[in-house]
């Protein structure tokens, strides 16, 4: 038994070991030379495409990095339209850092930016993360520990010194991502990826604002705006969407007067096209007589 016993515990401590060791390459490998050298070609490659006025179509230039899934992809082939090889980011509601939208630009492009997140636990591994890196030891990114709320959104913004003309923001706060984009005025990003609920379907609602909100709430699904409704804001706000994640729930924004011959607008209904939407869109069904706001 006792032989037993000590194999036990021999075989756990050698799979988080394992576990460790096999996360740490992974890491690893993302930031590779080979990696790097993989992304800045497709840069140029897309590059010269749009010197000749033919890029592929959004849907089809994702992959996943460091991202949740393939934004990695489509914002390096925004960026490259652009032509904006080395800019600047904020991501608003960050977690650590690190699986996130702006985690390719920093480490394999080298783009300066601003972190903000709740979490001080996930500030600090963060924190962490980016100052004993080698691709960012040397200048990591800004991390900013703060509740994100649209009242102070832009005392955040301003003493984080983020640029009024900074290239990326990302806002994936569960909750009052709609609120917090309408409220800020400090700066004028380029492109604006920002997380939509896909569940509430092709209506053009918001739940309304709740400064005290943290997810889940009191339902899960009872939060955030719908694509339609986000659309209609970033219209006010002087952008277009030009598509999204494959799952529609990332929307992404691009400002306007900005290629938009090669990054055209595209209708909403496009970014709910994925199969899991319909499955998604039963998820409303019990919250469907709850208070919202038509926009």
């Amino acid at each position: 038994m006792f032989r037993r016993f000590l194999r036990s515990t021999f075989d756990r401590i050698f799979m988080r070991s394992e576990c460790r060791l096999a996360g740490k390459l992974t890491l690893q490998a993302k930031t590779s030379p080979e990696t790097k050298i993989a992304q800045r070609r497709l840069y140029h490659y897309y590059r010269n495409l749009a010197a000749t006025g033919s890029v592929p179509a959004l849907p089809e230039t994702g992959f996943r990095c460091f991202s949740q899934f393939e934004e990695d992809g489509k914002l390096l082939f925004i960026f490259a339209v652009l032509g904006i090889p080395s800019g600047t980011f904020v991501d608003i509601g960050a977690s650590d850092g690190i699986n996130s939208n702006c985690a390719n630009l920093a480490l394999n492009f080298g783009w300066p930016g601003v972190f903000i997140e709740g979490n001080p636990d996930k500030v600090q591994r963060g924190k962490e993360f980016y100052r004993l890196h080698p691709d960012s030891w040397a200048y990591p990114p800004t991390f900013v520990n703060a509740l994100v709320k649209r009242e102070n959104i832009n005392e955040i913004l301003k003493m984080a010194a983020v640029p009024m003309d900074v290239d990326l923001m990302s806002i994936d706060i569960d909750g009052n991502d709609y609120w917090v984009w309408d409220a800020i005025e400090c700066i004028v990003p380029k492109v604006v990826i920002i997380e939509t609920h896909v569940e509430f379907g092709n209506k053009s609602i918001v739940v309304p604002y709740d400064a005290s909100y943290m997810y889940p709430g009191k339902h899960p699904d009872y939060h955030g705006a719908s694509p339609a409704a986000m659309v209609k804001l970033a219209n006010k706000k002087g952008y277009r969407l030009i598509g999204s994640n494959d799952y529609g729930f990332n929307t992404i924004y691009v400002r306007r007067g900005l290629e938009e011959a090669l990054l055209p607008e595209v209708p909403v209904e496009t970014v709910l096209t994925h199969p899991r939407n319909a499955e998604r869109a039963a998820l409303f069904t019990p919250i469907k007589d709850w208070e919202y706001i038509d926009v």
